[in-house]
């Protein structure tokens, strides 16, 4: 089963953040807390994710709550692992 490691390895690689997504846990805060998090790398991290674990992004499952928390993004990609 996909851990939210997984995933927060996937929010290192793209937004470049090395060393401090150690930290990160599934209750750390996402959209509008790290300022690499922009619109243009939320289109990066959506890509990422459907290489990474092969998920299909459809435009009306991704909603600003989606981006809220690690633990948020985490239970979209569960969900779309799912489909």
């Amino acid at each position: 089963m996909l851990a939210v490691s997984d995933t927060i390895g996937v929010l290192r690689d793209v937004l470049r953040l090395g060393a401090r997504a150690d930290d990160f846990t599934a209750a750390t805060p996402l959209l509008g807390s790290i300022p690499e998090l922009d619109s243009m790398a939320v289109v990066d991290l959506l890509t990422a994710l459907e290489d990474r674990f092969a998920v299909r992004v459809d435009d009306d499952a991704i909603t600003a709550e989606t981006f809220e928390t690690v633990g948020s993004l985490h239970a979209w990609v569960l969900a779309r692992l799912a489909l």
